[in-house]
């Protein structure tokens, strides 16, 4: 396709132990099928001219709305069979940002982070501070029940019967577990973009991590950690244990390599997943985009779910390692 060579998006759906034998041929087509759609939801709002912004959003919602992910209406389970959702956005021109954690009515968290981002006049709201601002900003209350889905009940009903303490994935159940391939997925969805007129874009959405309580909160929501956009190097989303992304504060690091090194951002990026989080004993992955348009991905782990349409009009689609 013949594109403006000064647009791009990338997008990501979780990273952890992905390995091909253990995906069967239609769960594999099922992910490539949403993954493509996302990316292609948001690269069209850019084609139309559009602002990275919107293409974030457009693109992290169609995760959002479906059970394929963990994050909106695929959400994992809470201590207390609930459903707690995080989600933040950025936009690089004037480092304006906004998130919202611990959201259980909000179909879209991340159209509730924007929200903040454009009319708070804050950066974070949680809870039911959050859900009160999302029905004065005219969101739906949508029941917890919509969140519900067979296969993470079943994910939280494992962990909490397991006689182990270790810990737990982003995306579901104990680092022993070997039967169920999606145990072993660190979830959280997320997207970067660049816009016609240069501007970057980036925004993560999560249910966060399975039996999780007191409140837990990932880097998802943290601006600088799971989340960051700056004209001057690049827009970064992350996925991975929460935890380490926090202390590492992911996101920003990359970017500030970049500035301040004057290395490219896939270095910079190389330099705090492979060998920080390596180092910190921290898995999970980022997507990038940087102010020349050039996608970044980089992940520690076996596999990441991923896609982005680079500035030569290339659709890319991937999964494990290549």
């Amino acid at each position: 396709m013949t594109v403006d060579s000064h647009i791009a998006i990338a997008i990501h759906g979780g990273a952890g132990t992905l390995l091909r034998e253990k995906m069967n041929d239609s769960v594999e087509s099922a992910y490539r099928q949403k993954l493509e759609e996302s990316v292609l939801a948001g690269f069209a709002v850019l084609k139309d001219g559009s602002s990275s912004l919107d293409a974030v959003v457009a693109s992290v919602a169609v995760m959002e709305d479906s059970e394929l992910f963990n994050a909106g209406k695929g959400s994992v389970l809470n201590h207390e069979s609930q459903i707690e959702m995080d989600a933040s956005i950025m936009e690089g021109l004037g480092l304006e940002a906004g998130s919202v954690a611990g959201v259980k009515h909000i179909k879209n968290p991340i159209m509730l982070a924007r929200q903040v981002l454009q009319q708070s006049g804050h950066v974070m709201l949680i809870g039911d501070g959050a859900e009160e601002f999302a029905a004065e900003q005219g969101f739906e209350h949508i029941d917890n029940s919509y969140f519900r889905i067979a296969r993470r009940e079943k994910q939280l009903l494992r962990v909490q019967s397991s006689s182990t303490t270790t810990a737990l994935s982003e995306d579901g159940s104990s680092e022993n577990s070997s039967d169920v391939f999606d145990d072993k997925k660190l979830g959280t969805v997320g997207a970067v973009a660049i816009d016609q007129r240069g501007n970057i874009s980036a925004a993560t959405s999560t249910g966060g991590m399975t039996n999780k309580r007191y409140g837990r909160v990932g880097d998802s929501p943290i601006i600088g950690a799971g989340t960051y956009a700056d004209n001057r190097c690049g827009g970064v989303s992350a996925t991975g244990h929460g935890e380490y992304f926090i202390r590492a504060v992911v996101a920003h690091d990359i970017c500030a390599r970049a500035m301040y090194k004057g290395i490219s951002l896939q270095e910079a990026a190389d330099e705090v997943v492979m060998e920080e989080l390596v180092n910190m004993k921290g898995e999970g992955g980022v997507v990038a985009i940087d102010p020349q348009a050039n996608v970044v991905f980089s992940f520690n782990s076996e596999g990441m779910y991923r896609a982005a349409v680079h500035k030569n009009g290339e659709l890319e689609v991937e999964i494990f390692k290549t």
